[in-house]
């Protein structure tokens, strides 16, 4: 990713606009600035960033209705960077479009390394990665297969499905409630142990340690990421 990536910045407080400007703009992204929904509206409407930091406390609107209005148009990664950091808060969020989503305070670094992953990530709207290369890690979507080291992997079909699911949106947080949706279906989204459990088992069979992953990351009581492949 071109390291001249355009990144709006919408949060009101004034310190936070001003330590992500010089934070971003360290790494060499240009950075556009927005104190309220309706000039972070329209600075994306007239600028076309390629990624957006949404905070969702605003003062004319709540940043939840304005991911919501984004999302009708503007089909580039959104990170949202609040003080709000409630399950349901989060859920709503990135179920409403939401990339990724980090709560104040926050670690510099880490914030620079999810910006990246997200700039890695396909534009919304563009045909799924036919085929994913995470470290030894090699997902085939087209043909169904799964490799580690060269070996293909014996999956499951919920397995496969998890881990497809995931591959389609490599670097997005994936809700709980998503992924039951979409691999056992609408009547099983509180069926939270059913994931775990093919988590659990992607896991073993991925050599993917909980404690240090590298291809299977846990966003707790939200849902799951899968590493973004490096540039």
């Amino acid at each position: 990713m071109s390291q001249t990536s355009t990144i709006l910045v919408i949060d009101d407080e004034p310190q936070i606009r001003k330590f992500l400007r010089i934070s971003l703009a360290s790494q060499g992204y240009k950075v556009l600035e927005a104190a309220n929904g309706a000039e972070g509206l329209n600075q994306a409407a007239l600028n076309r960033p390629d990624l957006v930091v949404l905070d969702l406390g605003l003062p004319d609107m709540d940043g939840q209705q304005l991911l919501v209005e984004l999302r009708e148009w503007l089909h580039v990664p959104v990170m949202v960077l609040s003080v709000r950091a409630s399950e349901a808060q989060k859920v709503q969020a990135l179920d409403g479009g939401a990339n990724d989503y980090v709560t104040k305070p926050f670690g510099i670094q880490e914030f620079l390394a999810r910006v990246r992953a997200l700039l890695r990530q396909r534009p919304e709207g563009q045909p799924a990665p036919a085929a994913l290369q995470l470290g030894a890690l090699h997902i085939d979507l087209a043909s169904r297969r799964v490799q580690l080291n060269t070996q293909d992997v014996a999956l499951t079909r919920k397995e496969y499905a998890v881990l497809a699911e995931l591959a389609r949106h490599p670097g997005r947080v994936i809700t709980q409630q998503h992924l039951l949706r979409e691999v056992w279906g609408p009547t099983h989204i509180q069926d939270t142990h059913y994931l775990r459990i093919v988590i659990g088992h992607l896991r073993q069979k991925l050599a993917d340690d909980p404690t240090a992953p590298r291809y299977i990351i846990t966003e707790a009581g939200v849902g799951y990421r899968l590493a973004a492949a490096e540039a």
